[in-house]
């Protein structure tokens, strides 16, 4: 079967959220311990997300979620070429300098620009119009990750050729459910592959950097609060603290340290409209914008989450807990399936993704037959 043509996939000019998987050339190891060499890799994680943290505050991509594994990477991003749109020249100018330094310092770090050097991208008013429209595309973000990683990789194995086995794979997520259902198969795929028992110690995904902050804003508040709220804010484990424990006079500041975070501040946040606006307005060069992406509060995806760790850990299916049965009503999501849909996510679906009524439309106006992924929609989002 001929490859699906990525113009068809990624459009320039939409707000998209796509999810992105890169795998490395016959499987070799990414990250981790390789059994057969012995040589350990773990340092590439920090560089993989080290650098997904340095796109994330320069272009107009959003990071949603991540997780780094052995052999592969996953991200979710949100491509926002309404804001990229609202950047002047300069910053145009000074943000592909720092993508495409023609000087670097000694540690390979983008040098300081001099205005002459800026001035040199900006009068170029065509290459200004394409720099601008790469900014915001996802094609260009994968390109920049995923060739740092595999310079550097190469560098440190002393050797040259390809360290990817080929473009990334990308499915685009359609709707509310398509997002909730990507999120937490790509969190969850440490446990999946038995790589971690819980989310606290999922490390190198944007579950394990959520909860960092969550925990570190607890912490935060409850050093400045009385002993009795103290107690209550002492093991944020395993109910997940949304703030409404928090006096109402810390909250503000507790959504801030959980939302801006050392860990995960350069993420996007999750809820789309949190019970405590104030926090979004505060301004950040971490990310793109302050926009979530979900209809439902960080504890909340985190309970959902939890619950499907488990029932994934265990490999036995337990009965819904009240508290998660309105949200899978809400959701409109088959509460049966649902575990399934998650462990089973690349399987069920390919190019894109969403509710049946979303992947009609979209296919129709692709002009592509995907019976087989809206027969899976159907049967978990229906």
């Amino acid at each position: 079967m001929a490859r699906r043509n990525r113009r068809d996939l990624l459009v320039d000019g939409e707000i998209q959220i796509v999810h992105c998987v890169n795998r490395c050339v016959r499987r070799a190891f990414l990250c981790g311990k390789d059994s057969v060499s012995g040589k350990n890799y773990d340092h590439r994680r920090e560089l993989i997300r080290q650098r997904l943290e340095f796109l994330a505050g320069i272009m107009g991509i959003e990071v949603l979620g991540y997780a780094v594994l052995s052999n592969h990477f996953h991200c979710i991003l949100r491509s926002r070429h309404d804001i990229v749109q609202t950047w002047s020249d300069e910053q145009i100018a000074f943000k592909w300098w720092m993508l495409c330094p023609v000087r670097k310092n000694k540690d390979g770090s983008p040098a300081e620009p001099t205005e002459l050097e800026l001035k040199e991208i900006r009068k170029d008013k065509k290459g200004l119009k394409e720099k601008r429209r790469r900014l915001s595309s996802i094609s260009w973000f994968m390109r920049f990750l995923s060739e740092k990683v595999a310079k550097e990789a190469n560098k440190q194995d002393e050797c040259s050729g390809r360290f990817w086995e080929g473009r990334f794979k990308a499915q685009v997520l359609l709707d509310d459910a398509a997002i909730l259902a990507c999120m937490q198969y790509v969190d969850l795929n440490p446990i999946r592959a038995g790589i971690a028992k819980t989310l606290e110690t999922s490390q190198f995904t944007s579950v394990f950097d959520r909860i960092a902050d969550l925990k570190a804003a607890s912490s935060e508040v409850r050093e400045a609060s009385d002993e009795e709220t103290a107690k209550r804010l002492s093991v944020p484990e395993p109910k997940f603290a949304d703030g409404n424990d928090v006096p109402a006079s810390d909250r503000n500041k507790f959504d801030a340290a959980a939302e801006h975070g050392a860990s995960a501040g350069w993420l996007a946040p999750v809820g789309l409209e949190p019970k405590r606006q104030a926090v979004r307005a505060k301004k950040t060069e971490r990310r793109a914008s302050n926009k979530g992406f979900l209809t439902l509060s960080l504890a909340e995806y985190l309970q959902l989450l939890d619950w499907t760790a488990r029932q994934i850990r265990t490999d036995k299916r337990g009965s819904t807990p009240a508290e998660l049965e309105p949200l899978f009503e809400r959701l409109e999501i088959s509460a049966e399936l649902w575990v399934d849909c998650v462990k089973n996510f690349r399987k069920w679906f390919r190019s894109s993704v969403g509710r049946p009524n979303s992947m009609t439309e979209h296919a129709t106006s692709k002009g592509h037959n995907r019976a087989i992924s809206i027969s899976s929609s159907r049967r978990v989002f229906a």
